[in-house]
């Protein structure tokens, strides 16, 4: 039998850790350490310290919100003109509430939000202390999984989507890793997070990294982390993204250009799930589910040695491929109806619809950016429309000024077409090829952003990294 305490052991004084061991612990360590979002706040209400948590929830970098005012980094619906903190301005207990906070990529995700006062030694206060825990578990999407028109917020009712649709409940309760596969814009960002939410990792980070965005070195530092002194500049100590998605899901967006030398020490994890940090030797294990995404025949970089073989056949354990919006029949009127929608709820606009001209011009548009594509025509015309239908006048200037067809040409075509110049056309001229009106698209955008990359990215509608890879690609001088 256990040997029950004595008087005295009950009457003994609890021993505490000497001030000199506390003083020892890193405070943004401890930060880092829970497992929900932690901000900081002085009395104008300016960021002093953020955890890595609430950094990767919201899409920045930590030290790149400090200092800043805490409503530009936590931005929510109801914090418009206060962070929060001033709700504790007038009471010394926790206050706490639930709310949306907007993302940088414009999501919204469901958050409880609790603000606590902050004081020194002498119980002057000087700051508060904001904790922020992510509600969009599985439940967020219950009312989706069941429904034949969506998954998460991926949604459709083509024949095809609804394939995908009856994998993706599966897809969620495993854990092994996943590829994902499709053109650009068909909705691969959306629907690797929608398995997540669905998934027993919910709870835990969704972690998203873009292995196209940076150079080789730096992205090695990005996944893996480093040690301080590893190369110049590593003044501290760096988790990695793998670290940082702990008991959640790690998301690798363009895998397919994802270096050799990194593809090698990706598979080495996705065999021990131990990362070792650049310029470290001691590994940290890592609960991460591996969730993979690209637009590349990664078949055909295998067969040119561009891409590890080994490292395809693990990646590609259950494989998800997204089709565009050219396979899914009937999707594309939903689409236009759902994005015209919800824009023109955010803008207070009281747009009911495209007028059938409208329609008959968006119906006969062959759409190669996708859904992102329409998604952007959608947003163009809430902004500009003053009517109650959509007019053929409120389309972007490309869908009117010359025909459009609902076919691509075959590559060899259009090779053809640039090389002998245009053929002709209703106005003696030949149709604009996609990438033409995307390079031009993309040069107006850096004028009108006076050569500032972020702001370009907005007016286009894309990421900044993506515009940066279409700017190498088109050769755009900026």
């Amino acid at each position: 039998m256990p040997r029950s305490p004595s008087d005295k052991e009950k009457t003994a004084p609890v021993k505490r850790a000497p001030a000199s061991v506390l003083k020892r612990i890193d405070p943004a360590a401890l930060l880092d350490a829970a497992a929900f979002g932690l901000v900081a706040v002085d009395l104008d209400e300016r960021v002093l310290a953020l955890n890595e948590r609430l950094a990767t929830l919201i899409g920045v970098q930590a030290q790149d919100a400090l200092g800043l005012p805490c409503v530009q980094v936590l931005r929510n619906r109801s914090g418009v003109q206060r962070c929060g903190a001033g709700e504790t301005l007038e009471s010394e207990e926790n206050v706490s509430r639930t709310d949306d906070l907007i993302t940088r990529d414009r999501r919204r995700i469901p958050v409880r939000i609790s603000v606590s006062p902050l004081a020194d030694e002498s119980g002057l206060r000087i700051g508060y202390l904001k904790t922020v825990e992510d509600l969009s578990g599985p439940e967020a999407t219950d009312h989706l999984l069941g429904s034949s028109y969506g998954f998460g917020a991926v949604i459709g009712r083509s024949l095809c989507m609804q394939r995908l649709f009856s994998m993706l409940p599966v897809v969620a309760q495993s854990d092994a890793s996943v590829l994902i596969t499709g053109e650009t814009g068909t909705g691969k960002d959306l629907l690797a997070e929608a398995i997540h939410q669905a998934s027993d990792r919910a709870k835990g980070p969704f972690v998203k990294i873009n292995c196209g965005a940076l150079p080789a070195t730096l992205l090695e530092s990005e996944l893996f982390g480093h040690k301080k002194g590893a190369f110049t500049g590593a003044v501290e100590d760096r988790p990695g993204r793998f670290r940082m998605a702990h008991r959640g899901t790690l998301y690798l967006t363009e895998i397919g250009d994802l270096p050799l030398a990194l593809q090698v020490k990706l598979l080495t994890f996705l065999d021990d799930k131990v990362v070792y940090p650049l310029g470290g030797t001691v590994g940290h294990a890592a609960d991460v589910r591996v969730v993979a995404a690209t637009h590349r025949d990664l078949g055909e970089m295998v067969r040119r040695g561009r891409f590890r073989e080994d490292l395809f056949y693990r990646l590609n354990v259950l494989r998800l491929q997204v089709p565009s919006l050219r396979e899914r029949e009937g999707d594309i009127p939903l689409l236009l109806d759902y994005f015209l929608k919800r824009h023109s709820a955010e803008l207070g606009r009281p747009i009911q619809g495209f007028a059938p001209r409208t329609l008959k011009i968006l119906l006969g548009y062959d759409y190669p950016g996708n859904v992102r594509e329409l998604k952007n025509i959608a947003e163009h015309c809430a902004h500009l429309c003053q009517e109650k239908r959509v007019q053929p006048v409120h389309l972007p200037a490309y869908l009117t000024e010359k025909p459009v067809v609902r076919q691509r040409p075959a590559p060899a075509a259009a090779e053809a077409a640039v090389t002998k110049g245009p053929g002709p056309g209703e106005n003696g001229t030949a149709p604009e090829a996609w990438s033409h009106i995307e390079a031009r698209l993309i040069r107006e955008a850096l004028v009108k952003a006076r050569g500032h990359r972020g702001r370009a990215a907005q007016i286009v509608g894309c990421a900044r990294s993506t515009l940066w890879r279409k700017i190498k690609h088109y050769g755009i001088e900026v």
